[in-house]
């Protein structure tokens, strides 16, 4: 199967829009405040109600209490959630949603066991660790540390641009690759050249 891509953190429908031209799968909203690519729920529903079908919407929450993630997604009624903090499986079933599993790849992680705990999730997205960032770092983790058979699919993130996406994708064969920083002119505003760049990279490797 070809290999999804996500473009995550937008904030404006003309991001949103350009990624979906390129051939995006996917758009994610970042809905955790410290982060420079928050979205208010409102703004984000504005930007989901004007969106073409079969485009696969995601958000992303962090640590937040279940009454805020219920709130956004009333607000914002997207596909998929995003997990990228240290809830719990029982936290992530309890909205009755399809969800991913962020794993910051820290030193002491055990992805065999992630896959474990979280059986039901859609797939395990990997992203660097970087103390006191949750995403959008721009730093990439050491893809060799990812076993060759996960009982879950994986999401590859961390640090990817259009110049290294093709190698993680012939190395890894992963399911989507998820990319922020690496197609930002600026935090939270997205270039429409770099995510055809980024795309392109990942087609190119698909052959």
């Amino acid at each position: 199967m070809a290999t999804a891509v996500k473009i995550c953190g937008i904030t404006r429908l003309e991001d949103a829009l350009a990624a979906i031209r390129a051939g995006a799968h996917a758009i994610g909203f970042v809905f955790h405040r410290p982060s420079p690519r928050y979205v208010n729920p409102a703004a984000a529903g504005a930007i989901l109600r004007a969106l073409p079908p079969f485009v696969t919407t995601v958000a992303l929450f962090v640590d937040a209490p279940p009454d805020e993630v219920r709130t956004v997604l009333a607000q914002a009624p997207v596909h998929l959630i995003q997990f990228h903090g240290d809830e719990s499986p029982g936290y992530c079933r309890q909205f009755g949603r399809p969800y991913v599993k962020a794993v910051r790849m820290g030193p002491e992680v055990d992805l065999l066991q992630y896959a474990r705990d979280y059986h039901d999730a859609r797939a395990l997205l990997l992203d660097a660790f970087v103390e006191g960032v949750r995403g959008g770092s721009g730093v990439a983790f050491d893809w060799n540390r990812v076993p060759d058979a996960l009982s879950l699919p994986v999401i590859v993130s961390g640090g990817l641009t259009a110049g290294n996406v093709g190698e993680v994708v012939r190395r890894l064969h992963p399911c989507a690759v998820d990319v922020s920083s690496g197609v930002e002119s600026a935090r939270g505003i997205k270039d429409a050249a770099r995510i055809a760049a980024f795309i392109a990279g990942v087609r190119n490797a698909d052959v």
